[in-house]
């Protein structure tokens, strides 16, 4: 069974910091969430944008994370943001109480519709 996989691209403009997340957050990724949003921080980063775009999975310690990554960087004077959750995750966000995170909660990632097959199906 192949390990989860989570990649993390950081884009630095003087103290602003836009991370992309893509793949999933989970209890074998969140380290690596927490680590770069920790980076950010050592670094003078006062405003982290995440995007969310093409994360397709995230659990209840992919949002633990992202919780304590917040934390620190309030308590640092910094903001962080998180742009374009999955569906679920906003949802997730809503039901816990923790969709403060979230820039903007109607900019949800909407799934992509599905293409009908073609009438008299595959050749």
């Amino acid at each position: 069974m192949p390990l989860p996989q989570l990649n993390v691209h950081r884009h630095d403009h003087t103290t602003h910091a836009l991370i992309t997340l893509a793949g999933e957050i989970d209890l074998a990724t969140a380290p690596l969430v927490r680590a770069a949003l920790a980076a950010c921080l050592r670094d003078g980063i006062r405003t982290a944008d995440v995007d969310l775009t093409a994360v397709t999975f995230c659990d209840a310690s992919g949002l633990n994370a992202l919780l304590t990554a917040s934390r620190l960087a309030a308590d640092a004077g910094a903001t962080l943001q998180l742009h374009y959750p999955p569906p679920t995750l906003a949802r997730i966000a809503e039901i816990t109480g923790s969709g403060f995170l979230l820039h903007d909660l109607h900019a949800v990632r909407t799934p992509s519709p599905r293409v009908p097959a073609a009438a008299g199906g595959a050749r």
